[in-house]
Formats: structure tokens, sequence, C-alpha cells
């Protein structure tokens, strides 16, 4: 009797639109025209015929693995794929001895990628240098990650460092429209109608990533159903609602959004200040995180010149305690309004790197007998504690009494408030308590 189908056989299903329209040939590559265009740096090595190793560091669905395989093809080479993911060095090793007797036997070279290449530390990189100095691998890795942090030293030496940047909208608006019309690889076959209004918003939803941009487009033709359909506004809005806004917690995009956000803050632009408070909430930033770098702002750019601006984000770190995520969106927004629109003022960082740096120099300047603490008898007998003023005493409350080193008193001052918001009344007081002491 013949064996009958599995209730869930099927036919295999067809790669990603994403990996079917992978560019073949440098002419198919969009963007980072400094590379691929007429007079890009990558057909200069092509037409020497001399490829070096390269590291390219840019966003997901910037070009990188494309470039590596297109690379690869146009010099005849064998292409070795490596993902620092799911391999270690063992397996790395074994494929560079491999590569280094294909160049000595067949006289083929082998370009190694390795794709997330910073997710090797420092020592495990050093495998790759014996075979990328004796010319046995042309290496070719991937890093979303800053490699002047992320990779060590020796290997960047021996490869260049090209950067990769995410697709303008004009370039995903003509990747897409590729992909429509493309009949052997793309949808040409569903027939869809699509205006420019649906694939301008499935650009701006991918974020400069051509592969993103691909799999919404693959989805939102999946939502239309049937060949022929229209895929307008509202499919397309259906498939974007979800997307994540682009963000690593742990990556440089992290270190550059909260930069982001601190400078606009301080900048007083509160527009932009809600706009990268959303975008690192919205991506999954740790609500515990953001109340951290705003306390901070508080005090390194508002200081004095309001002092609640403190108040202000310690209340929002209570309603995160609280509360939690989403319902505690509306506090970290309020806050980092009040934050934006704070007086703004360095007076108190100023002062405090000053400390710093004075107790850096001198570190262990005497303190003055009269504020010396005197609770034996041989301590008064040294003279701890005479000359003591206690300034609830004075009918003004504040001592003529000198409370710095002899080194310092009369010649050093860490704070100087300016003139914005409480701090005009600060330099006032200053002023006063000064006279007060030279009575």
């Amino acid at each position: 009797m013949d064996e009958q189908p599995g209730l869930f056989a099927s036919e295999a299903r067809p790669a990603p639109l994403a990996d079917r329209m992978r560019p073949r040939n440098l002419d198919e590559v969009l963007g980072q025209e400094a590379l691929v265009g007429p007079e890009g740096l990558l057909r200069h090595f092509l037409a020497s015929g001399d490829l070096p190793s390269l590291i390219f560091w840019g966003p997901p669905g910037s070009g990188k693995t494309t470039l590596a395989r297109v690379l690869g093809e146009s010099i005849d080479a064998e292409i070795v794929s490596f993902s620092a993911v799911l391999s270690g060095v063992k397996e790395a090793r074994a494929i560079m001895a491999e590569a280094r007797r294909r160049r000595s036997g067949l006289g083929r070279n082998t370009i190694l990628f390795v794709d997330e290449i910073h997710r090797f530390n420092r020592s495990q990189q050093d495998a790759f240098l014996p075979f990328v100095e004796s010319g046995d691998i042309i290496l070719i890795g991937a890093t979303t990650e800053n490699p002047a942090f992320e990779l060590n030293r020796a290997l960047l030496s021996r490869a260049k460092v090209y950067v990769l940047d995410p697709l303008g909208e004009e370039e995903i608006l003509e990747l897409l429209s590729r992909a429509l019309e493309d009949r052997g690889r793309g949808l040409a076959s569903l027939d869809l109608s699509a205006d420019e209004q649906a694939l301008r918003l499935l650009a701006r939803a991918s974020g400069g990533d051509a592969r993103q941009a691909l799999n919404l487009l693959e989805m939102a033709a999946g939502l239309v159903g049937e060949p022929g359909g229209d895929l307008n506004e509202d499919v397309v809005t259906r498939v974007v609602q979800n997307a994540q806004a682009v963000y690593d917690k742990s990556g440089e995009e992290h270190y550059n959004l909260i930069s982001a956000l601190h400078k606009s803050v301080r900048n007083s632009d509160v527009e932009a200040s809600l706009y990268w408070l959303g975008r690192m909430l919205m991506g999954g930033a740790e609500p515990r995180y953001l109340i951290r770098r705003m306390l901070r702002i508080a005090s390194e750019d508002i200081g004095m010149a309001d002092p609640r601006a403190l108040e202000q984000v310690h209340a929002a770190g209570g309603v995160v305690e609280r509360v939690g995520m989403p319902e505690c969106e509306l506090a970290l927004a309020q806050a980092v309004v009040y934050l934006a629109l704070a007086p703004k003022s360095n007076a108190i960082y100023r002062a405090w790197k000053a400390v710093q740096k004075e107790i850096g120099v001198r570190p262990n300047l005497e303190i003055p007998l009269q504020l010396r603490n005197a609770p034996a008898k041989l301590m008064k007998e040294l003279g701890y504690g005479k000359g003591y003023l206690y300034a609830h005493d004075d009918p003004e409350g504040v001592a003529p009494m000198e409370c710095l080193p002899a080194e310092l008193a009369g010649k050093t001052s860490f704070y100087r408030p300016g003139s914005r918001g409480w701090e005009q009344r600060i330099r006032e007081r200053l002023e006063e308590i000064r006279k007060l002491k030279e009575r």
C-alpha cells in the first residue's frame, strides 16, 4: 500500500522576499555611493584585483552581508559565512586551516565573512591575525558596534573599516518598487496595486533597514490576500503599527539615544526631548535607567537654577516604581518637559569638578583646629575646637569663622552661581554671607 502524505505535508516554503531580492552585483546595491558608486572604493579594489580584508560597520539592513557576497562572487573566491553568535574560535580555526590548504593546493582565495564579529572577545579575535597576515583568508567582518571599541587594535590595523549608512527614504522606495515589479524574485506575479503614500509609510517604518522594509512589504502583501488586490495605506498601517523602534539596550545606539535626549534637554528643546524619550521607551528602554539619567541631568545641567528639577524627577521615579510601564510613561514625559523648560546652570557641575581637582592635587590639607572634634581632654589641650563659633549664637546666623584649610582660605571659589533662575538669588545670598563674615 502506498504511503499517503501526512496531514501537514506541504511544498517547501519559498525563501523570504528579503533574501530573494538580495542584490547580485554592485549595480543592484542601493545606497553606499562612496563604496559602490562609479568611483566607489569597492569597485576600485575589484578592478585592481587586490581585495583587502574589510570591516563593514553599519546598522541592520544596510548591506553588510550583501556586499560580502557580491565581493566574493566578483573575484571568484570561496565564500565561507561564519556567525560569531552561533560558532566559536575552534570552528573558525578549522575553516581558516582549510582556507590555507585551498590556497596552497588550488590557488583559490577564501573570503571568510564573520557576521557580528564584535561578539568575539579580543583574545578570540587574535585567532584571525596569522591567517589574515599570510593572505590565507580575506576577512570581511560585519558589526553593528563601533569597531574602535569592540575590535582589537591589531585586527583593525590589518583591515580597512568602512561605515555603511542606513538607506534613505527614496532608496527604500526604489527597493520596494523593484520587489513589486520583479516577476522572478519579487511580487510581480501578485499584480498588486500600491499607491505612493502606502509605500512611503512602509519606507518610514523600516528606519532605513532594507531587510525590514522587504519583510513589511511581504507581510502587507499577505494581508491583501489575493492577486490584483490594493496595497493601500490602511493595509500598511495594520502592518507597521507594531513595528518597534530600533533600539539595542547594550549597543552603541543606546548611548547615542541617551546622548541625544540629554543634549536636547540641556538645550531646552522640549520637542526633541520628548521625541528622544519616546524613541527609547518605545524601543524597550528600562524606565529606571531613564530616571537615573534624568536625575543626573537635574544636577549637572540645572542644579540650583531650579532646585525643584531634582524633586520632579524623583517624583517620576516613584511613579515608575509604583505603577510601572506603560502607565508611568506620562510621568516620565512630564519630568522630561520640566527639565527641558527649567533654567539651566552647570555651576554645581563645575564646582564639583573644581573640588575633585583640588583634592586630587592636595588630598590631605589639614583640617582647621576650630573645626576638629574634641571629645577627650588631650584633644582640647592640643587646641582641637579652639576658636569654634556656634553659628546660631550670631544674630545673623553666620559666624565670622574660616572653615577651609589655611592653604585655600580666601583664595578659592569653587561654586560660582550664574544669573539664571534661582541662582540669581543665590548670588545675592552669597554676597550677603561674604559681607557678614567680613564684619
